[in-house]
């Protein structure tokens, strides 16, 4: 079937994407979905940093992509052998579709599942095809075997949540990423427990989920970034808003006593993750859940990780098993625990995608959902 869509053919162009256009919105062919996938029709996707950093080329995919990972939508059509979803379900899409056989999915740890990790980087399905082509021929890699920012996508129905026909498309969207990325820190990586001090640094549509999830499990949060509109966000959830920067580190450490026992990167630059690792405290625990350029690297002082006992943990995907984790998030919002509302800062179209993207880099917004 012919759909609009965006695609990404080469990465690394220059700021602003107004002027220079790196994701070109064009006409798309989908073909039928196969065994064990389905076609979904995208209500809404959001626009996420993993997505900026396939344009600017600091993580590195295969191209050309068919962008877009942060999805929702209604199943329009099954393919062979799926079960347990029908068609008219309204659906959360999962940027890790679990294939259930792997060691690690056996033993519940979705969001390390081998095949699926391969597929992502080989922008195919986790069957390994690629359904999705440019009105003359040019076959596109998926993106996280999603491919959402399209009127359509062929997923595998592994990707799938259903989800109540009430959820908002553009509510529903950010619950496959930024709120699983983000909550499942806080309480699946970060295990943080009622009373606790956190401090979290980045607070893009990831980080203030982070903050949200804190501060649902009961912690006392410290919310820290460079821009003045985000930490005006975080102080009125009822964070207590930091500067981001290297003095972060002494103000988190003073408003601690020292420390943070638990501190959440979301980022996704080394300098913040340097910053969040030296305001964590003695015996404390440093997740980062952001995603630097490739060929960087961490440089912490051995000695003190052993003499102060401290823990650095990454999460993909926040730990989460969206199965479960999807339905209960979207409880925790309907019962007010969890306003994930609050970050949808923007709706566009389609055609302004390269304009939001420009909004996302120069931190002028939290998420922005693309409504079709």
């Amino acid at each position: 079937m012919r759909v609009r869509g965006a695609v990404v053919w080469e990465a690394g162009a220059p700021a602003p994407y107004a002027e220079s256009r790196p994701v070109d919105v064009a006409e798309l062919e989908l073909a039928a979905p196969g065994p064990g996938e389905m076609l979904i029709r995208i209500g809404a996707a959001g626009l996420c940093h993993s997505d900026l950093s396939v344009i600017d080329g600091s993580r590195t995919r295969e191209l050309p992509i068919a962008l877009g990972h942060e999805a929702a939508g209604e199943v329009v059509e099954l393919g062979e052998g799926v079960g347990g979803l029908e068609v008219g379900d309204h659906v959360v899409l999962a940027f890790v579709p679990p294939c259930g056989e792997c060691e690690q999915c056996r033993a519940g740890n979705e969001s390390r599942c081998g095949p699926a990790a391969v597929a992502g980087v080989n922008g195919t399905l986790l069957s390994g095809a690629r359904r999705v082509s440019t009105a003359d021929g040019t076959v596109l890699h998926h993106h996280s075997g999603v491919s959402a920012f399209a009127e359509h996508a062929v997923v595998d129905a592994r990707s799938a949540v259903r989800v109540d026909r009430d959820l908002p498309w553009d509510l529903a969207a950010v619950f496959g990423c930024a709120v699983l990325t983000g909550v499942g820190a806080a309480v699946y990586a970060a295990e943080v427990q009622e009373g606790e001090r956190v401090a979290v640094f980045g607070l893009g549509g990831v980080g203030l989920a982070a903050v949200m999830g804190a501060q649902m499990a009961g912690a006392e949060v410290i919310a820290v970034d460079l821009v003045a509109d985000k930490l005006e966000r975080a102080r009125a959830l009822g964070a207590t808003p930091v500067a981001g920067g290297p003095e972060a580190i002494e103000a988190v450490r003073d408003l601690t006593g020292g420390g943070a026992p638990k501190v959440i990167d979301a980022t996704g630059k080394i300098d913040g993750l340097t910053q969040a690792y030296a305001s964590t405290g003695r015996g404390g625990l440093t997740v980062t859940v952001g995603l630097p350029h490739p060929d960087l690297a961490l440089q912490v002082p051995a000695t003190a990780l052993v003499l102060e006992e401290r823990t650095l943990r990454g999460s993909y995907m926040g730990n989460c098993v969206p199965t479960r984790d999807v339905p209960r998030f979207v409880e925790d919002w309907r019962a007010g625990r969890l306003p994930v509302d609050r970050l949808l800062t923007h709706r566009i179209a389609l055609d302004d995608i390269n304009e939001g993207f420009d909004r996302l880099r120069d931190g002028g917004a939290v998420r922005q959902a693309v409504v079709f």
